[in-house]
């Protein structure tokens, strides 16, 4: 593979870059972003844009408002930069956006909540069945909408922190919350999570990013080759409220064991596509080990060669084909955000785990730390 050095100009407005190489220098804005969109006060907090950076020609643009990532570019197999996430190019259109997890944090209990109500420790505790009659991300008042405190910022590290007072989103205990953002010069996103609580209480945290590997606005992600190290998955009922059964892989249109393209099944006749509108369920990882850190899964985009393997401690993936995208919101290129032109893996413990005796626990004991890691790891084909 040929050698390609790149500069990166920045200029004062963010994420419009220019990729120059010994041969030529060319205008590449993929993405319009200004700080100056993202600069504001909610609720007594200053939000702001901040952006990571190595020397291989990738960044990364987060706004601690809902600790969203807002750009993720990287060099296509051309070295074409690639904005890989898409995103909003203002704070008021987050605020606005009929889709409240675009690149969000995701707490303090991300996905499904049977009914939103779970017992802990003899006592019921109730959320917001903001999902059907199910509690989704935290309900009404998740860590998306969340100004998250700057505790450490440079070119490659971002630190956020919350505190999550005792009683809200129905949650029992004062948690603390930081998440660690991380660009490293071998093309690798890390998000780093950790809390402590003073009361037992369910924690899983994940980010939301919608990921197209051939740039935001490129069209569908159905030809997107997928795949998933998990030999089996938990099917839902129609609600997406898992059964408790942990079902094989084996002969089903959810098995991704080897490269396959994300359409290729997904028009099938199957009662778990039906209750997701298509891919929307949660995987069992297989692990050597419980909490070990290992690929989760790798996606290839079929026009821009990009590469990304996804390693986790966790021990579930929820694949999302984008199944809700209903041309609704603008992103910062200004395209739509049509009907499968994304897709979401999302690291995590099991959907309905308070509520399944069966999944691995996310009840965290008083000062006990929860501890978790994700990586996102790009190159090309």
């Amino acid at each position: 593979m040929k050698s390609v050095f790149f500069v990166l100009i920045v200029f004062s407005v963010v994420g419009c870059q220019y990729l120059r190489s010994d041969k030529q220098t060319k205008n590449c804005c993929t993405s319009y972003l200004s700080k100056e969109a993202f600069q504001d006060t909610i609720d007594g907090e200053v939000t702001d844009l901040f952006v990571l950076k190595n020397n291989n020609g990738m960044s990364v643009s987060i706004t601690n408002y809902g600790g969203r990532i807002v750009s993720l570019i990287v060099p296509d197999r051309d070295g074409k930069p690639t904005d890989v996430v898409v995103g909003m190019k203002s704070l008021m259109e987050y605020k606005n956006a009929t889709e409240p997890y675009f690149g969000a944090l995701i707490g303090r209990v991300g996905n499904r909540i049977a009914k939103g109500k779970f017992v802990l420790e003899g006592t019921e505790y109730s959320m917001d069945t903001n999902n059907g009659p199910n509690c989704l991300h935290g309900g009404y008042k998740g860590f998306q909408y969340v100004v998250w405190n700057v505790l450490n910022v440079n070119d490659s590290t971002l630190l956020l922190s919350c505190n999550s007072k005792d009683g809200e989103q129905g949650l029992p205990g004062n948690l603390k919350v930081e998440v660690e953002y991380m660009l490293t010069s071998a093309n690798e996103l890390t998000i780093n999570y950790q809390g402590i609580t003073d009361k037992a209480t369910p924690v899983n945290l994940t980010n939301h990013a919608f990921f197209n590997l051939n740039g935001e606005g490129k069209g569908t992600i159905l030809n997107h080759l997928l795949e998933i190290k998990a030999s089996s998955f938990t099917p839902v009922d129609s609600t997406l409220i898992p059964t408790g059964k942990i079902a094989s892989l084996d002969g089903t249109v959810f098995d991704f064991r080897e490269l396959t393209s994300i359409g290729y099944r997904i028009q099938q006749e199957d009662e778990q596509l039906t209750y997701g509108l298509g891919y929307d369920h949660n995987y069992v990882l297989d692990k050597k080990e419980k909490d070990s850190f290992s690929l989760a899964a790798k996606v290839i985009g079929d026009i821009s060669g990009v590469v990304m393997e996804v390693y986790t401690t966790e021990p579930g993936l929820q694949f999302y084909s984008g199944n809700f995208m209903q041309s609704k919101n603008t992103f910062k290129s200004g395209v739509q955000d049509d009907f499968r032109t994304a897709f979401c893996l999302e690291t995590q413990h099991f959907p309905d785990a308070v509520n399944q005796a069966n999944f691995p626990s996310i009840i965290k004991s008083p000062n006990t730390v929860f501890k978790s890691s994700s990586v996102y790891a790009f190159s090309v084909k």
